[in-house]
C-alpha cells in the first residue's frame, strides 16, 4: 500500500531526524516522514543586501587565473572560495 504525502509524519526540527544505522533504516524512516515546508524554507539561505558589502580587489591576472583554476577543480565559484579562504585565515589570526 502506497503512502500519500498527507499520511507522512512531518519533521519540524532537524533534531527529529535520527542518525541512521543503515540506508535501509533511512529508507524506512523517510517512507513514513517528510520535512515540514517551514523547516525547508528556513534552511534556504537568502543573501540580504545588508549582509554584504561589495569591494574591489586588484589581482595579478596570472594569480586570478590560478585561483579560478583551483576553484573549478573544487567545483566552487572562485569568489566564494576566496571568501572562504579569508574567513579561515581570519579565524586563524584571531586565535593567535
Amino acid at each position: 500500500m502506497e503512502t500519500s504525502s498527507a499520511d507522512l509524519k512531518p519533521i519540524r526540527a532537524w533534531k527529529d531526524v535520527p542518525a541512521f544505522e543503515s540506508e535501509e533504516a533511512e529508507g524506512r524512516f523517510w517512507a513514513e516522514h517528510q520535512l515540514d515546508a517551514r523547516l525547508m524554507q528556513s534552511s534556504i539561505h537568502r543573501a540580504d543586501v545588508r549582509e554584504s558589502t561589495t569591494i574591489t580587489l586588484r589581482f595579478d591576472p596570472r594569480m586570478l587565473s590560478r585561483i579560478k583554476r583551483v576553484a573549478r577543480r573544487r567545483y566552487l565559484n572562485y569568489q566564494s572560495m576566496i571568501k572562504q579562504w579569508l574567513s579561515e585565515r581570519m579565524e586563524q589570526e584571531l586565535k593567535d
